[in-house]
């Protein structure tokens, strides 16, 4: 099962799950794509694939998935917890409706499904959850870093207490990557080094093979884990530097919330 399925690394995880012939079920907001999506890997890969929409920031629409993950007849070997978004604003004087919709997405989706998919995995004795985090959980760039640190911090914890169960839990750090996450939030990619960005493909090969060796912590590439290691041992002083750089860096390149432009528009 891969959350956030119909765009970005979850369609990357939809895609290589698939060809490596594993039946998927798709989920995410946007049915259409979802649909499309479903019918290309059942041609390309022959893979059966099932299609729950759901807005996960809605508490009751995460029910039916719940209830999936603990079909008795047909087991979900993988969670791939893999939905979010860029809030790309700031929290004072930002929209608090959109960083509740953000924490319900990031965090208390997380932690329902996972906790419906380890209570099965268990009792079968098999199984692995992926949770995606960020090397943004190691900074200090606002709410979207404290919703990934959960993440990170979550999955350690859920890893130690599945230990010699047959199930895995590993929390995925990724650094920047070319997907739609960026220009959904607003956010200018030219305002990083284009050696910053990683290509979905070859963090999610990575993701995976580190899901298979029961690793709790997937960093994919050498560049992002010496910039992990450098975050854990610098002074948290030089963290916060960097996170202020950073958002001010975003404002600087950030593209204009619809509701910013409709106030413009009021005030010109």
């Amino acid at each position: 099962m891969v959350t956030g399925a119909s765009a970005g690394l979850g369609l990357e995880f939809a895609w290589q799950l698939a060809t490596a012939r594993h039946d998927v079920v798709l989920v995410a907001r946007d049915g259409e794509r979802l649909h499309r999506l479903a019918s290309q890997l059942e041609a390309a890969a022959g893979v059966r694939t099932e299609v729950m929409v759901a807005d996960l920031s809605q508490r009751d629409q995460l029910e039916p998935l719940v209830e999936r993950l603990r079909h008795p007849i047909r087991p979900v070997g993988l969670l791939v917890n893999n939905a979010g978004f860029g809030i790309a604003q700031p929290f004072i004087g930002g929209d608090l409706a959109r960083e509740e919709v953000a924490l319900d997405v990031m965090v208390r989706a997380v932690l329902v499904l996972s906790h419906a998919a380890a209570g099965v995995m268990v009792e079968r004795g098999r199984g692995a959850i992926l949770n995606v985090a960020s090397i943004a959980s190691l900074l200090a760039s606002g709410t979207y870093s404290a919703h990934k640190a959960w993440v990170r911090a979550f999955t350690e914890g859920l890893a130690v207490e599945l230990r010699g169960t047959g199930v895995t839990a590993t929390a995925l750090c990724p650094g920047l990557v070319h997907t739609e996450f960026h220009q959904r939030g607003g956010i200018d990619t030219e305002a990083f080094p284009s050696l910053s960005f990683l290509n979905p493909e070859d963090v999610v090969a990575s993701a995976l093979a580190d899901v298979r060796r029961g690793a709790v912590i997937s960093t994919p590439s050498l560049r992002y884990k010496l910039v992990a290691g450098s975050a854990r041992v610098a002074p948290r002083w030089a963290i916060r530097a960097v996170g202020r750089y950073r958002r001010e860096l975003q404002d600087t390149h950030r593209e204009p919330s619809d509701t910013e432009r409709a106030h413009d528009e009021r005030t010109a």
